[in-house]
């Protein structure tokens, strides 16, 4: 009975201890001044200078996107990726999850959808950078690559575009790295990075959250492993249809 007893004691002083600690952390950040706080700023370009200044690369990532239905319930729907990429002009991404099953393939000449399920494809000629190529997609083909943001070199002045306020949230481990967590805010969306300390300052995670629909759903992508120096094949960023499989035509906009 006394073993039960301190065993129930011990829980108690447990909860105790962390609604302490987030009643803590709810002060120290809603005590943050508005603007744009240097140290964010800084940290967050030196993480997008980095990953701009690698000639090639693949990550992992696991990602999460919520739905909120018309009752106002919130469903979550989650896929995993793999982007593999080679600036100037190379990117290879493969999705697999609830809502997706697909391969993004771009050489530098044409941008391939491949959904394997459907046993289907399509394929149109693209420009002839992964920056001009990504914007192509966004606004010609309403086709945004996973993480497409993050793998442009000028993605600073994309993520900084419309922020209004930004502070350090302070550190966190995501996937056992230690990280410098950062917090913006912009006329219709929050945002938050968590980016890895060190000479390799890396994204590893990344978290939307959309304040203009309804009961503010969010979309989050985790990165599980970055490699910064993979071995790509010449068939990495190629595509050769699948016996089977049908071209179609992407639908316009």
């Amino acid at each position: 009975m006394q073993s039960t007893l301190y065993r129930r004691l011990a829980a108690t002083l447990a909860k105790c201890s962390v609604i302490a600690a987030v009643a803590g952390l709810s002060v120290a950040v809603q005590a943050q001044p508005a603007g744009i706080a240097p140290e964010a700023q800084q940290l967050l370009k030196a993480s997008t200078d980095f990953l701009a200044s690698q000639k090639q690369f693949s990550a992992d990532t696991r990602n999460t996107l919520e739905v909120v239905l018309k009752s106002g319930q919130k469903v979550e729907f989650n896929h995993t990726a793999r982007q593999s990429v080679q600036r100037p002009n190379k990117l290879r991404a493969e999705r697999t999850g609830d809502l997706v099953n697909q391969v993004f393939v771009y050489d530098g000449k044409s941008l391939t959808l491949h959904n394997p399920q459907d046993k289907a494809y399509a394929q149109v000629a693209a420009p002839d950078t992964l920056e001009a190529m990504l914007e192509f997609a966004r606004t010609k083909l309403d086709i945004v690559a996973p993480a497409g943001d993050l793998l442009n070199k000028n993605v600073y002045d994309i993520l900084m575009d419309g922020v209004t306020d930004s502070f350090v949230v302070g550190k966190a481990v995501i996937e056992g790295v230690r990280c410098d967590h950062l917090a913006f805010r912009a006329p219709h969306v929050d945002w938050q990075i968590w980016i890895q300390e060190g000479a390799q300052p890396l994204p590893r995670k990344f978290v939307i959250t959309t304040r203009d629909l309804p009961n503010a759903p969010q979309f989050a992508v985790t990165v599980t492993k970055w490699d910064l120096k993979p071995t790509f094949s010449a068939q990495t960023f190629a595509f050769t249809p699948p016996a089977g499989a049908k071209k179609v035509d992407f639908l316009p906009r």
